[in-house]
């Protein structure tokens, strides 16, 4: 189910977050994509990743920057970017991570871009609202909905191996329609 609590992780991301590789290496760390005020940063910390959570709230991040201990060892790094400008999606053309979330949100203009960010052996763990949702409300918009196995397809291309694929109507916290995998990227 897509958790709507603010506070609490995604079961989805709870499920396979022991999937994605651990390592002092700067260049293994997580990306929290439209990260909110958190949640799943919070969580992946707890588990021992270095984590960099973009959003373009900035209340949201500073939410996250109070929410946190300062004083632990794993590096996070926040950024307020406007996920939705071009080019915005990182700052370093090359830069990699060894995971990436991406939970209740969805900018199909850079969705391949994100896939593309992950290194051999990285985790793509993603989740959203898909077509069919809109009769159960927002988002209704066709341009915020994944198409009938879109994130399947885009794996597929990029020689991922799935863990994990589901498209399905779910009830609760509210009926919606969702889609979401978790995949490896296994070739360059």
């Amino acid at each position: 189910m897509i958790t709507h609590n603010q506070s609490l992780p995604s079961d989805w991301v709870v499920r396979f977050a022991s999937q994605i590789p651990k390592s002092n290496e700067l260049s293994y760390r997580v990306l929290d994509y439209a990260c909110g005020t958190g949640r799943h940063a919070r969580y992946l910390l707890s588990l021992g990743h270095s984590i960099l959570a973009m959003d373009r709230d900035r209340q949201c991040l500073m939410e996250l920057e109070t929410s946190i201990d300062l004083c632990q060892p794993l590096p996070i790094e926040l950024r307020c970017i406007d996920l939705e400008q071009e080019m915005c999606v990182l700052e370093e053309e090359n830069e990699l991570f060894a995971g990436i979330i991406v939970t209740n949100y969805l900018y199909r203009p850079h969705l391949l871009r994100l896939f593309e960010q992950l290194e051999v052996g990285g985790v793509m763990i993603y989740e959203t609202f898909a077509v069919g949702n809109e009769r159960y409300g927002k988002p209704s918009n066709p341009n915020f909905l994944l198409k009938e196995n879109e994130l399947l397809e885009i794996a597929m291309g990029y020689h991922f191996h799935i863990l994990a694929f589901e498209q399905l109507e779910v009830t609760l916290p509210k009926p919606a329609m969702i889609q979401r995998i978790c995949a490896v990227r296994t070739k360059d």
